[in-house]
């Protein structure tokens, strides 16, 4: 007697779900990201350090948790997601986190090396994806400064410094945030530091432009690129002014250097008004929302330590601010909502016989 055998059903090739539910994770019920950054630490030491009449090397830990803390409180359930960092923001957001938002970790330190050739990063020290995926964060976050003229050995020692922390969130399989930033290059005689960071009025387009291309390359695995200007937010024409269609352009160029992979725009600690004009430009350039610090809250925080005062005016402005942000990026803006497509499982068991990324597991 024969028996019939069963059909061979082709391996199903499982998509990166834990990419894919990060980035749902993100954004809001539409595909649209509206996000807020409180990962800062130079600016808000500074910030401080002048509240207090005190050298910013006096600023202590309690004052920067309670900044962080009170920005989160005031805009954690406004925003899509919150970006925090480490040391500072996890322990002062914790408080305040919803089940229904996003949250990201920043994985790179605030300090960095200069010199004439170039800027390199750096990671937290003792501090990685494995850690930030343990922790049940939604996604990684990466800064690194960029600038195609740099030194050849300061380049290969950023794209090597952004390649690794692909190959990590790939192996972990967790969204990879990653946020380029042109600097102006050191003088002679640079050395490590963290300034408080500004936008560099100066930046050439071509660069920024140029910068984003480079690591569109799928070896660097972004999964959302974090992208400021490619123009000076302060240089900016009105979007609905003169001047407006030769500024689109080099946005739309900038989008088109993304080579379809979703992007966000950065706010650079420009003005409310300079981001919101910003923004407008980048969304008909095909972004998908933004990740916003400090044209967000910066203006609130001038109230500190008068945490009444910071609560009220983030209350009164910041959150009035991020829902014209939102309204600008749902009614011009890119969704972002992709859908994982189990169509190719066809039987018992086929999900799971497979590695994530595709490929079958080895039997037990």
């Amino acid at each position: 007697m024969t028996h019939a055998t069963p059909p061979v059903t082709p391996p199903f090739a499982l998509p990166r779900w834990g990419k894919h539910w990060g980035l749902r994770r993100l954004a809001d019920a539409n595909g649209f990201f509206s996000m807020v950054a409180v990962d800062q630490r130079p600016p808000i030491v500074n910030l401080v350090a002048r509240a207090r009449g005190i050298a910013p090397e006096a600023v202590g830990f309690d004052d920067i948790v309670a900044v962080k803390g009170l920005l989160a409180e005031g805009l954690a359930a406004h925003a899509s997601a919150l970006l925090v960092d480490p040391d500072f923001g996890l322990p002062a957001a914790t408080p305040h986190l919803r089940p229904d938002r996003g949250l990201i970790l920043t994985l790179e330190e605030h300090r960095y090396d200069d010199a004439p050739g170039g800027r390199r990063s750096r990671a937290i020290p003792h501090w990685s994806v494995a850690q930030i995926r343990r922790l049940g964060a939604d996604a990684v976050k990466l800064l690194a400064w960029y600038r195609p003229d740099a030194a050849h050995d300061v380049l290969a020692w950023q794209q090597a410094f952004v390649q690794q922390a692909g190959d990590d969130c790939a192996a972990h399989d967790i969204p990879f945030v990653f946020e380029l930033l042109v600097h102006p290059f050191a003088p002679v005689g640079g050395a490590a530091g963290a300034p408080d960071y500004s936008e560099d009025t100066a930046k050439q387009s071509r660069l920024v432009i140029d910068s984003v291309r480079a690591f569109a390359h799928p070896r660097f695995g972004v999964d959302l690129f974090k992208l400021e200007s490619p123009i000076p937010m302060a240089q900016l024409p009105d979007p609905h002014g003169p001047g407006a269609a030769a500024a689109q352009a080099l946005f739309d160029e900038m989008g088109a250097a993304c080579g379809g992979l979703p992007w966000v725009l950065l706010s650079a600690g420009g003005t409310m008004q300079q981001f919101e004009h910003a923004l407008v430009y980048a969304c008909r350039a095909g972004a998908s929302g933004f990740l916003a610090g400090r044209a967000v809250w910066w203006s609130a925080l001038q109230a500190y330590p008068d945490a009444a005062a910071v609560r009220a005016a983030l209350r009164h402005s910041g959150v009035p601010y991020l829902g014209r942000l939102r309204e600008t990026v749902a009614r011009l803006g890119r969704s972002c909502r992709g859908a994982v497509d189990f169509s190719g499982v066809q039987q018992e068991g086929q999900v799971c016989r497979v590695r994530a990324g595709g490929g079958l597991a080895s039997a037990p």
